[in-house]
């Protein structure tokens, strides 16, 4: 199935694996390059060295070219930007800023540039900064969301820019794929299914709670102080919502989350920590390798598609 994206970065499959900060580490990211997608190393709030390490592995584990998601508030994002440059990263998706102070210098190294967006005008400033594509994400998404729905973002984005367009938020299957190409989209990106991947470093209590999900199981944190985040619900979500309906500070809120992606992805507090995970996750029924996921995934959308293009 070839689309521009394919052909700008040499990929059997226009599909890529979301940035997952502590889940999208080298094992994953390397599993779904091998199978014909782009894996993402997702480096978060993590150091430049510990970026440079995950990237060294991935690349001993596989030949085909994989990204890093850089999050651009990251103290560390300068020095984990030219990091890339000298590891001889394929591609750069961004998140939370403009990334184009460093776009000559990702140029020049070959690097393609492709944030990730939640708006129309954030779409058209990433073109003018250099973009190679855009990620344009709904709010049916896990983790940080934005306001606008997949449905209703990406054909907008679609028109206003003339880069390719990757859908993101709300795809878990070849419906979603087949849907977002209708919508104009050139590929998709794809999360939540990927936490729950064989590959997947996520605890085991955390996918499980992923694969038995319904699908009004998630629900929004943030909203009070603009920084909205969509997880499955436990009792830390319930006691974060709580407190923002009784006018907790921006300061206490963090408090009770500091640290608590961490707790769910490594310690499998299902409790106490952040389950991020987006509306898509009643759809997802059971761990499966990213070889399995994705080829089931093309194969559905070749079918409702016809296998065009």
């Amino acid at each position: 199935m070839k689309t521009r994206i394919t052909e700008l970065l040499r990929i059997r499959y226009p599909l890529f694996q979301g940035g997952m900060a502590w889940v999208a580490d080298y094992h994953l990211a390397a599993a779904v390059s091998e199978a014909g997608g782009l894996g993402i190393i997702g480096a978060g709030g993590a150091p430049a060295q510990f970026v440079r390490e995950q990237v060294r592995l991935a690349k001993e584990m596989t030949d085909k070219p994989f990204g890093v998601n850089i999050m651009l508030m990251n103290p560390d994002a300068e020095e984990i930007a030219k990091a890339v440059v000298q590891e001889q990263v394929s591609v750069v998706t961004t998140g939370a800023g403009n990334p184009a102070k460093y776009a000559a210098m990702w140029k020049e190294a070959g690097i393609k540039i492709i944030p990730v967006v939640a708006s129309v005008a954030m779409a058209k400033m990433m073109e003018r900064a250099g973009a190679d594509a855009i990620i344009a994400e709904g709010t049916e998404s896990g983790g940080h969301i934005g306001a606008s729905t997949t449905m209703t973002l990406v054909p907008q984005v679609v028109d206003a820019v003339h880069i390719p367009v990757i859908a993101a938020g709300g795809i878990a299957d070849g419906r979603g794929f087949a849907a977002a190409r209708m919508l104009g989209a050139e590929g998709v990106q794809i999360g939540t299914r990927f936490v729950a991947a064989e590959e997947s470093i996520a605890h085991e209590n955390y996918k499980n709670k992923i694969i038995a999900a319904k699908d009004i199981d998630s629900e929004v944190t943030g909203m009070s102080h603009g920084h909205p985040v969509r997880q499955l619900r436990n009792a830390m979500t319930r006691e974060y919502l709580k407190m923002e309906k009784e006018g907790a500070s921006f300061d206490e809120l963090e408090k009770l989350t500091l640290g608590a992606l961490r707790k769910a992805v490594v310690e499998g507090d299902i409790v106490n920590g952040s389950l991020m995970a987006g509306q898509i996750a009643g759809l997802v029924k059971r761990e499966q390798s990213c070889k399995e996921i994705i080829e089931e995934i093309m194969a559905q959308a070749k079918g409702l598609i016809g296998g065009k293009g």
